[in-house]
């Protein structure tokens, strides 16, 4: 007789939950249908021990309530690699057990989880533990995307060029990208906020630019033009971006000789 052997477990998918950047609104319905289910465990970033989850605000202003098990992971604001690492090994280490147990883990993400976020670093530290977890990521709406729709301004048209580009690169790095894009959008621009107002003054930019701080929640900040030149030597909010459009690039001119045709070559 031969012997009966119990099934495997399932081994639970680790989500990317894609919010939006604040408004409730702005969560998918994948998303939505998603967080309807009791059966998950919630995981939300959090970058102390003091500040509030922003991802777990959006969905408790939407009047969802969490499952019986949710808790938060932290991802510390850092360049030390070494913490990060030690962070991201320890959140990875505290969302396994619920999976090899065959539980699907929420990881709750404003914005959208694969752009600038920490779902990003959170799965491939639990692929490298145990490469058989299934990921999964629901799309949402980007902070800039949803920043372009709430000041009336297209975000990119026709044959634009766009340049998404976090700030800590340098405003150098940016100006050398200002001849080729039609729009730059710099994001995390907290620490450097001062040298970009500058930046955008000299290079005769202000009328064309647009601060947006916190897009979506209820305390969202927006200012354009000169009126930016009010944030100098204040402190703004790690959740806040600029849209530059650039008025020196001029429209034709930029793809032009793009769709020539190669001469054929001659015998």
């Amino acid at each position: 007789m031969s012997e009966i052997t119990a099934p495997t477990p399932r081994t639970g998918t680790l989500w990317g939950i894609s919010l939006g950047p604040g408004d409730p609104g702005l969560i998918t319905r994948a998303a939505w249908a998603a967080l309807q289910r009791r059966d998950t465990v919630w995981v939300y970033p959090v970058r102390s021990g003091k500040t509030p989850s922003y991802a777990l605000d959006i969905v408790q202003r939407a009047e969802l309530p969490p499952p019986e098990t949710h808790t938060p992971l932290l991802f510390p604001m850092t360049h030390d690699g070494e913490k990060l690492a030690r962070a991201w090994l320890k959140a990875a280490q505290t969302v396994l057990p619920w999976l090899q147990a065959g539980r699907d883990v929420l990881f709750l993400v404003e914005g959208d989880a694969s752009t600038y976020a920490t779902f990003g670093h959170l799965a491939r530290t639990v692929r490298g533990l145990d490469d058989t977890v299934p990921l999964q990521v629901v799309a949402g709406v980007n902070s800039f995307t949803a920043a372009c729709a709430d000041l009336g301004e297209p975000f990119s048209e026709q044959d634009d060029t766009v340049a998404i580009v976090p700030a800590a690169y340098g405003v150098r790095a940016v100006d050398r990208l200002l001849p080729d894009f039609d729009t730059l959008v710099l994001m995390k621009i907290k620490p450097l906020i001062d040298e970009l107002l500058d930046w955008l003054e000299a290079r005769d930019l202000l009328a064309g630019a647009h601060f947006v701080e916190r897009v979506g929640a209820l305390d969202e900040r927006r200012l354009s033009g000169p009126a930016l030149l009010a944030l100098r030597g204040s402190k703004v909010s790690y959740l806040s971006l600029l849209i530059v459009k650039n008025p020196h690039r001029v429209r034709g001119e930029r793809i032009k000789g793009c769709l020539k045709k190669t001469p054929e070559p001659t015998a």
